[in-house]
């Protein structure tokens, strides 16, 4: 049974809500402020809350603020009940995660009707990432790209650990903020707003730190030329990819591959060279080499 919490400090309103909802076949849950429809949304984790604006307590701002802040209601469609509403308060209630207002009073059906487009809504938004974006997405990159740890990547934060589990397994597709948004199961501001408040960074910016460490693995370790490089970490063009490239690194992916296979060629020639510079060094400085030296 579908279940819809209202909150509502007027008793009488709250009543016909939730004696109309009960009417349609719902379970009704009625919370008399903020701060207990906060407690009922937790507790019950409803399909679906209307709230009222102005209550005593706690509003129905901070009410919203606190589910979409909460992994567990953040995606609960939200309704907003006022008596009145102006372009900034309207503004406001969207900036935070709202769905939809109702204006009071509102008949029945306006109350029915706002509550089964959001319930659709979020069912279609299901049924498209079912379909479109299984949990079980198997990445076809070398073992090469396959051997980077993730872990060195992406910070380490419990609340996130979904988001960059869903970038690691797919970020070789073009996915973007709203699919890893879908996926997650959040909408795509409170996810912008979450992520840049644990790691100071943006969905894309992680999206574009794993794909340029994947790069970067196959410029060196792999034969593929920049077009096959780019499409295996989840470009559809290479102009995009190059562009991303040179921003990231200052510089051009056939550039790039050229300074590190020269650093590396060097390296495996002349393998003692630093570090018998660095004896050099220290030999000057030392004592003996004074007296050697008649110094």
């Amino acid at each position: 049974m579908t279940k819809v919490l209202v909150i509502e400090d007027e008793a009488e309103t709250r009543d016909i809500f939730l004696d109309s909802l009960e009417a349609e076949g719902f379970e009704a849950i009625g919370a008399k402020n903020g701060l207990v429809g906060v407690q009922k949304a937790l507790e019950n984790l409803p399909d679906l809350v209307l709230c009222d604006i102005m209550m005593p307590e706690l509003d129905g701002y901070g009410v919203l603020s606190t589910l979409r802040q909460d992994p567990t209601t953040a995606m609960i469609p939200f309704i907003f009940l006022t008596a009145k509403a102006t372009k900034a308060e309207l503004r406001q209630g969207m900036d935070l995660g709202a769905d939809d207002y109702l204006t009071k009073p509102s008949t029945v059906e306006e109350l029915l009707g706002a509550i089964a487009t959001r319930l659709q809504k979020q069912a279609a938004m299901k049924e498209y990432y079912a379909a479109h974006f299984p949990q079980t997405l198997v990445s076809p990159l070398s073992e090469t790209t396959k051997s980077v740890n993730s872990q060195s990547i992406f910070p380490s934060d419990s609340h996130l650990s979904q988001v960059f589990e869903y970038i690691e397994a797919n970020y070789h597709q073009p996915i973007s903020l709203q699919d890893v948004a879908l996926a997650v199961g959040y909408c795509p501001a409170y996810l912008t707003d979450l992520v840049r408040r644990h790691t100071g960074q943006t969905v894309n910016h992680w999206i574009l730190e794993r794909r340029m460490v994947a790069a970067r693995t196959l410029l060196l370790e792999s034969n593929l030329c920049v077009n096959q490089i780019a499409e295996t970490v989840g470009y559809q063009h290479e102009g995009h990819f190059f562009r991303q490239f040179r921003q990231y690194h200052k510089t051009t992916p056939q550039a790039w591959r050229k300074a590190q296979l020269l650093t590396i060629q060097n390296s495996k020639l002349y393998p003692y060279r630093e570090a018998s510079y660095a004896h050099r060094l220290v030999e000057k400085r030392s004592p003996t080499y004074f007296k050697k030296s008649g110094i």
